[in-house]
């Protein structure tokens, strides 16, 4: 990605973190961003567009994030460690997770009514989905199918609304770490069949 680009959608990722996507205004956008309105429709085309790529930057960056944190040299994980630990690195106390939990809440909260965003939110929920029912899968191989995603499916799902309770300080974050390891606790244990 261009330098340039990645400087919009750094900036348009804070804003919709602080303003919520219907805050977002290009012109605003293009102050932050320290680029002038023309560049931004060069690149986007439209708001649809900075909306949709803002989307795609929020989940590679979260996929940086959360991508194996193993120091060099250092033993891999067993795959329970692993999966925790991907689930917890998206409950860190940092600019960087605030930011990006807060943006991926007002989009999918803007999605209710932006029938737009609607596809691309639900294309990278199933990637997450998929990417923590492999992880369980490692866990409980074997597992049936059909039960790791749908233990995926809840596990992402109360990892958002966790997220969100603790952004908006419903929850401390220590608290909301201990429910999802509890959580996968209980997942774990009902692949099990106990």
């Amino acid at each position: 990605m261009a330098p340039r680009t990645t400087q919009i959608l750094e900036a348009a990722a804070r804003l919709i973190a602080r303003r919520g996507v219907r805050g977002l205004r290009v012109e605003e956008l293009a102050a932050e961003a320290g680029v002038s309105t023309g560049l931004i429709y060069y690149h986007f085309k439209d708001r649809t567009g900075i909306l949709r790529q803002t989307l795609e930057f929020i989940n590679d960056r979260a996929e940086r994030y959360t991508a194996g944190q193993v120091a060099e040299g250092a033993e891999p994980l067993a795959p329970r460690a692993e999966l925790e630990e991907t689930l917890l690195l998206e409950l860190q106390d940092t600019p960087v997770i605030r930011e990006n939990s807060t943006a991926w809440g007002e989009l999918r909260a803007s999605a209710v009514f932006d029938e737009a965003l609607r596809d691309d939110l639900a294309r990278a929920t199933l990637v997450w989905v998929q990417e923590v029912a492999a992880l369980l899968g490692q866990v409980q191989p074997t597992a049936p199918p059909p039960a790791l995603a749908a233990a995926a499916e809840r596990l992402t799902a109360q990892l958002e609304g966790l997220s969100m309770r603790w952004l908006s300080g419903g929850l401390r974050i220590d608290h909301a770490r201990d429910l999802m390891r509890g959580a996968v606790d209980a997942e774990l244990a009902a692949l099990r069949g106990k």
